[in-house]
């Protein structure tokens, strides 16, 4: 065995897919952003763990209306999903940057992404940890895919600029309830 240095510890944990976040301010400005720290933590009702900087518009948006979309991408928009996460969105409207299409969403007030294949409606249900790790709760509240894009192949980043696509998908009989 070789040491990995603690820094590096993430990008064998990390790869989920890359998501889009969206979010609309209070103000009623929309925003995106691009995410790949995040994790189910229950399958009933879907809830999702993430984290977002601080730093990041979508924090204060997030926030303040404790609403948002998960939009998953394909590997198509990988160079789109890349772009939005290299800018703020504090100066730049990320949507019209991207040339990603905002749609309206039917439970929340931030936009769902057009051109992804899955769009997860979320609300936040859990804020204890987010002023220790900006780690906010996500409860999804309804769910839509796109089935014009039935096989779709997701991004996973794995640190440096550097990206996973996903593989052939394998099956083995689960013997779990």
């Amino acid at each position: 065995m070789k040491e990995l240095p603690l820094a590096e510890v993430y990008r064998l944990i990390e790869p989920g897919p890359v998501v889009l976040l969206s979010t609309r301010s209070g103000q009623g400005r929309s925003n995106v952003m691009t995410m790949s720290w995040h994790t189910m933590v229950a399958v009933a009702p879907p809830t999702i763990a993430c984290v977002v900087s601080s730093n990041d518009l979508s924090f204060f948006a997030l926030r303040q209306t404790k609403e948002c979309v998960i939009a998953i991408p394909d590997v198509g928009l990988a160079e789109k999903v890349v772009k939005v996460g290299n800018c703020s969105g504090r100066d730049t409207d990320k949507f019209s940057m991207a040339w990603l299409t905002p749609l309206p969403a039917e439970r929340v007030s931030a936009p769902l992404v057009a051109e992804c294949f899955a769009n997860l409606e979320c609300r936040v249900v859990d804020t204890r940890l987010v002023d220790k790790y900006n780690l906010f709760v996500l409860e999804v509240l309804k769910a839509w895919v796109d089935p014009g894009q039935p096989k779709p192949k997701t991004i996973h980043h794995i640190g440096n600029g550097a990206f996973v696509v996903d593989g052939e998908v394998i099956h083995f009989e689960s013997r779990m309830p």
